[in-house]
């Protein structure tokens, strides 16, 4: 019985996320206490469910927030450091300058692509990245009349990479779905991203030789790139601080991947340092906190919702009962390879559903099968954040919209053009963190 509400709940959440009946934050909250309260009456005249009492629910949800606390801190103060980065022009002179050296050789220009995409994206915001990107960029395409196609293809290859940031998403999904901490999760993968960024720029190595075979060199005036404001709001520009701001960014990075600090403090000290040495104004703080604050608080909210469905979902006992379930269907020579199954079956499922319906409904019930293979969680985590670059192809990513819009392409022809690069993009991170003992190809503990 408890199986079979485990199953109802997540496919009730993930059924009324894609068809958009219900916000992820909505779902994650009001569907695990339904099924609670239906569980609880069920116990009544279920032997396997009268150990769920009513007393007992709003601990277990409380567990569940507590348990995510700090991922949902991290994620808040993350967000808003680098918002007020870009705000402060941070960023600014590495778009001019990569604009400046592409001129018109396409093979510089699919370079640069790639180059840009993977600075602006380090905010982990999709919809900033593509706007600020294809502003600067697909002038040059047009003028040039290099394929929009491939810049597309690129920038969303760029974007799924680096979307691996704790402060990107999926991460911190993972992370909060089976109670890890997110630095677990991302440091170890740096090397298996670096592997597929540099697989990136040979893709783009070869579309950009392509295209300049097709096209040649031609000289181009890129000023262009001068107008190119990354930051909303020009009155928060510092230029004159930027050494102190790039310095700042990269003490930050180095503390993040030794860990000398949780990251949620890490990022909460670097933010008030970057507020008060920028803006002496309190008020221009206060100014700058509001304007980001909703795109914070929407990926805050989700976190801290979570806690409610997995602190029910493991509470209640559902878990452990459709991990059994699991274990008992997957046959024996197969349970050893679940973390690189879990790799490849990311990229479907994230797909053909949302990030919040993989992570916090399927994502532990494989966890916890794995955990019988000798599999450990953090591992998983890993292994299931390996298909993002297919995942932003999804019809579902909002984003993705955004980008077919602005490069004037339509969303079939995207997909099409750009599928077998993600897939194989994403097989190469698998093999490099395998590789990298970032998690197991096969479990020697089971």
């Amino acid at each position: 019985m408890l199986t079979l509400l485990g199953l109802g709940m997540i496919l009730c959440f993930m059924y009324l996320i894609m068809t958009r009946r219900m916000s992820a934050l909505v779902a994650l909250t009001l569907i695990p206490v339904i099924f609670a309260l239906i569980a609880y009456v069920l116990g009544f005249f279920f032997d396997s469910l009268s150990h769920i009492e009513l007393q007992n629910l709003g601990e277990m949800m409380l567990d569940g927030v507590k348990k995510l606390a700090p991922t949902g801190v991290m994620l808040l103060f993350a967000i808003l450091y680098f918002a007020i980065m870009i705000d402060t022009g941070l960023f600014d002179p590495s778009v001019k300058w990569i604009l400046r050296l592409v001129k018109g050789d396409p093979l510089k220009v699919t370079l640069g692509t790639i180059t840009l995409t993977l600075i602006v994206s380090l905010d982990g915001d999709g919809s900033t990245t593509y706007m600020i990107c294809v502003a600067a960029m697909l002038p040059l395409y047009k003028r040039l009349g290099m394929s929009p196609l491939v810049m597309a293809c690129l920038m969303m290859l760029a974007s799924g990479i680096m979307n691996l940031t704790p402060w990107g998403g999926p991460t911190a999904r993972a992370a909060s779905a089976l109670h890890v901490d997110p630095s677990d999760v991302f440091v170890p993968m740096i090397i298996p991203m670096l592997c597929s960024i540099a697989w990136l720029y040979f893709i783009g190595y070869m579309y950009g030789r392509m295209e300049r075979k097709r096209l040649g060199i031609i000289e181009l005036d890129v000023s262009h790139g001068d107008n190119i404001q990354i930051s909303s709001n020009p009155e928060a520009n510092r230029a004159h601080l930027r050494w102190f701001n790039a310095l700042l960014t990269i003490c930050l990075m180095i503390c993040l991947v030794k860990g000398v600090l949780p990251m949620s403090i890490l990022f909460m000290i670097a933010l008030a340092i970057a507020l008060v040495v920028n803006y002496k104004d309190i008020n221009m703080q206060k100014d700058l906190v509001a304007h980001h604050a909703g795109s914070a608080l929407n990926v805050v909210g989700i976190i801290f919702a979570a806690g409610i469905f997995t602190g029910i979902l493991a509470g209640t006992g559902m878990v452990d009962s459709m991990s059994k379930e699991l274990v008992a269907i997957i046959p024996q020579s197969m349970g050893p390879f679940l973390a690189p199954i879990t790799a490849v079956l990311s990229m479907p499922l994230t797909f053909f559903m949302s990030n919040d319906a993989f992570y916090y409904g399927v994502l532990p019930v494989l966890s916890e099968a794995a955990l019988h293979y000798g599999i450990t969680p953090v591992e998983m985590a890993r292994a299931s954040i390996v298909g993002q670059p297919v995942h932003l192809l999804s019809p579902l990513v909002p984003s993705t919209y955004l980008l077919c819009g602005l490069a004037g392409i339509d969303l079939g022809q995207h997909q099409k053009f750009a599928i077998k690069w993600a897939i194989i993009t994403c097989l190469v991170m698998m093999f490099a963190a395998i590789i990298c003992g970032v998690f197991p190809f096969y479990s020697t503990l089971s």
